[in-house]
Order: structure tokens, then C-alpha cells, then sequence
């Protein structure tokens, strides 16, 4: 059996903070900052990196667990993550449903119920709230805990074989994404179509990043390290780079050959084609390349404020949920200069910041359990528990 790493790498925590805050400010529609994420410059996206770390950091925890105690408690705990995600989402969805009603009825626009996805709840509230217990029916912006919640719930296995036979686990990942092209499987969504991130594909990044937390990245080192290998990475960031500018610059569309659009396009973000991973991958490798393990940068106060945003990944996302509505609002009702755009999108990361370091604060101080009482001569003194 392979022996799970203890070593906690801030690398994932830097770059899950930061996904965090660009999903934050991709959620926000019409948000002029967002236009600094990386959607915009290539195939992937922050989800990508969001779901390749989760499925590190969960093989990280459970990989533990199943080889000190068994299959048996470390599926237990897995499957406790999962029900903890699913009530967060539960929670989420009540609280995010009653912000986009309050202010569709308060401001009297309607076209926010629209908008957030929310319509059919308002007409159908009965129905649409058993489905969205199901998961199958998802507001705007509540795509990713889903995805994740289903991940969770077969990972049991697959960590077990991916602590036997890594190869075999990886292989199979990837023939069920295989599969799924050609048989076009997903999930039903209500009220019609299919979840936008199909778990029937998404799930080869989680496991290939659960494969790397269980010696796939000491295997790949050699070649991760290679110079070749990253002027590959690069050549290819660079050609997404150039495909993307010709969606905003259509007449640079005209220097690209037929046959390149032809293999290239739809560019499926539900399904992660194959070119989103390969971009994923290509940007993964010039990040190692340029941010080793042991860069001493990070523990430097500069990346602290991703760093703790990461270590809180699902109290935050919840959080940026919120304040992506909020942001919306204040585009719609207050201003929709680019002075807002940037007060907004600063604002909304200061107060994901200031929550995680306030987790992490509260957590470090329950850890430390309560302190020494002061002697006391008498019953009843105030550091007593009388």
C-alpha cells in the first residue's frame, strides 16, 4: 500500500484561495475586474484548479485515515464530508433563494428571479424544492458543491484503489470519461437539461488529483522539471492565449486556419474537454516550474490572505455565493460605473479574507481548549465554574 505524504503543501492552499476569489469575481455578471481571470485568456478556468486541489487535498485527509484505520472508518469519514457539504448546500440555497426574493420584491424587479434561476421555485416552490434536495434543481452560481458532494460519495473506492494500484485507479478514471463521450452520459436537471458540470467527466481531474497527492506527482517529477516539457506548456498556454483573443477581436479570427476552428470548437466546459485539461495541465506545469514546494515566499504575510482564504475553502465559496448576489445588486441599483466594479470586487474579497482569518482564529482557539483558572480561595470565585 502506498504511504500517504503528512506534509502539508501551501502550494494548494495559496492556489485555492485564489481560485476562490476568481470564481467570486467571475460569478459577478457583467463585472469588468473579471476580465484579470484566467477565463478569459485561455481553455480552463478557477474550476478547473478548484476541483484538481479538492481532489488532492481529499486523498491528502482520507489517504491517511483508510492506511492507519481501515477502508471502513475512512469511507465513514468521507462519506461525514459529503453530508456536511450537502446540508452547507441545503443552507446556501434557503438563505440565497430568500436574498434574491427579498430584493426582487423589495426593489420590485422581477427580472433578479429571472436572472439567479430562481423563477421556477417562484412558481412551482413545492415541486422545485424536492428537487432541489435531489440536487437537481441549482440557482445560478450553486453548480460546484453538487459536483463535489457526488465526488465525495464514490471516493471511497476509488481511494482504496488508488492506495493499491494507482495506474489501475487512473486508468479507470479516465475510461469512465472516456465512456461518457460516447455514450453522452450526465445527470437530468429540473426543470430540463442536464448539470452543468457533468460529474461523469469532472471526476478524472479529482481523481488524477487525488492520484498525484499518492506519489503521481514524485512519479511525473522528471518530466514536470524538464525544460522541453515547459516550453511544450508554454507553446500550448500561448496558442489557447491566441485562440482567445480572437472571441473578443474577431478579425484576428481570419489568421486562423479552418481546419484549427473545426478540431477545436465547442470547447465543452460541461463535459471538460479535453483541450480545458490540457490547458489546465500546461498552466499546472509553468506554475510548478515557478513556484517549487519550498519557495520561502510562502509563508511571507504577501500570500497569507489566499493562503487562509484556502484553508476555509467551503465557509468561503458559501460566502462568495452571497456577495457575487450582492455585487449584482449593487451594479443594478447603485452604480454601474467601473469605480463600483472595483469597490465591489475589493470589498467582497477583504470581507472573504477577514471571515476565513476569523475561522481560522476561532478553530485555533478551540483547539487550544480554555486556559488556566486563577486560584481561587473561595467557592464561587469567577474562575470557577459555580
Amino acid at each position: 500500500m502506498i504511504k500517504v505524504s503528512t506534509e502539508r503543501d501551501l502550494r494548494l492552499d495559496l492556489f485555492r484561495g485564489l481560485a476562490l476569489w476568481l470564481i467570486f469575481l467571475d460569478h459577478i455578471p457583467s463585472n469588468a475586474v473579471s476580465w484579470i481571470t484566467i477565463r478569459n485568456y485561455g481553455f480552463s478556468d478557477a474550476t478547473e484548479i478548484f476541483v484538481f486541489i479538492s481532489g488532492y487535498t481529499a486523498a491528502f485527509v482520507y489517504g491517511r485515515a483508510m492506511t492507519t484505520h481501515g477502508f471502513v472508518v475512512s469511507a465513514a469519514r468521507v462519506l461525514k464530508r459529503a453530508w456536511q457539504i450537502y446540508v452547507a448546500h441545503v443552507f446556501l440555497f434557503a438563505i440565497y433563494l430568500a436574498e434574491i426574493a427579498y430584493v426582487a420584491h423589495s426593489f420590485e424587479n422581477p427580472l433578479y428571479t429571472e436572472e439567479m434561476g430562481v423563477l421556477d421555485f417562484m412558481k412551482n416552490p413545492d415541486v422545485t424544492i424536492l428537487q432541489a434536495l435531489l440536487l437537481k434543481f441549482k440557482p445560478v452560481n450553486m453548480d460546484v458543491l453538487p459536483l463535489y458532494i457526488v465526488l465525495l460519495l464514490l471516493f471511497a473506492p476509488m481511494l482504496w484503489l488508488l492506495l493499491r494500484s494507482p495506474s489501475l485507479a487512473l486508468i479507470a478514471s479516465a475510461g469512465l470519461y472516456t465512456l461518457m463521450w460516447v455514450f453522452g452520459w450526465n445527470i437530468a436537471a429540473y426543470p430540463s437539461g442536464t448539470w452543468v458540470f457533468n460529474p461523469f467527466a469532472w471526476q478524472l481531474l479529482f481523481v488524477f488529483g487525488a492520484w498525484c497527492a499518492l506519489g503521481g506527482a514524485q512519479r511525473l517529477a522528471r518530466w514536470i522539471n524538464s525544460p522541453v516539457l515547459v516550453g511544450l506548456a508554454a507553446a500550448y498556454v500561448l496558442f489557447a492565449f491566441s485562440i482567445a483573443m480572437t472571441w473578443y477581436f474577431p478579425r484576428l479570427g481570419a489568421y486562423v486556419p479552418r481546419f484549427v476552428g473545426d478540431a477545436i470548437y465547442p470547447i465543452d466546459k460541461t463535459n471538460l474537454d479535453v483541450l480545458r485539461i490540457l490547458h489546465f495541465l500546461s498552466l499546472a506545469v509553468i506554475t510548478i516550474w515557478f513556484v517549487p514546494r519550498d519557495w520561502p515566499a510562502l509563508k511571507s504575510r504577501v500570500f497569507w490572505p489566499a493562503i487562509v482564504c484556502g484553508q476555509h475553502s467551503l465557509e468561503i465559496f458559501c460566502l462568495g455565493v452571497f456577495l457575487a448576489f450582492a455585487g449584482h445588486f449593487m451594479f443594478t441599483e447603485v452604480s454601474n460605473r467601473l469605480f463600483m466594479h472595483v469597490l465591489v470586487s475589493a470589498a467582497g474579497i477583504a470581507i472573504m479574507v477577514g471571515v476565513a482569518a476569523l475561522i481560522s482564529w476561532y478553530r485555533r482557539v478551540e483547539r487550544q481548549g480554555p486556559g488556566p483558572r486563577p486560584p481561587s480561595s473561595k467557592p464561587g470565585y469567577a474562575g470557577s465554574e459555580a
